[in-house]
């Protein structure tokens, strides 16, 4: 029978089992996830009811909101994984 080896050797101090803390995660997700999602819903207002040549401007405004439109994808993928894993490993 034919053993493996790893591709790469760890050369870092961390555990072979380290695993990320999924507390942390989740407080974070759960607090960004609103946050991200009210900037977002503030700044696509903020961008429709801006004067078309006023500053800032009405891209900039768009920038911003699909931005944190994008932030608030991230928070609510993360928030989604560690509910996940944390049901399965806790």
């Amino acid at each position: 029978m034919r053993t493996t080896t790893p591709r790469r050797w760890r050369s870092g101090t961390e555990p072979a089992t380290a695993r990320s803390d999924l507390k942390l995660r989740y407080l974070l997700s759960l607090t960004f996830t609103p946050l991200f999602a009210l900037a977002t819903a503030a700044f696509a207002i903020w961008a429709a009811n801006a004067p078309e040549y006023g500053a800032p401007s009405r891209g900039t405004l768009t920038g911003f909101a699909v931005a944190c439109g994008i932030l608030t994808l991230f928070a609510v993928v993360d928030l989604v994984v560690v509910v996940r894993r944390r049901r399965t490993e806790l």
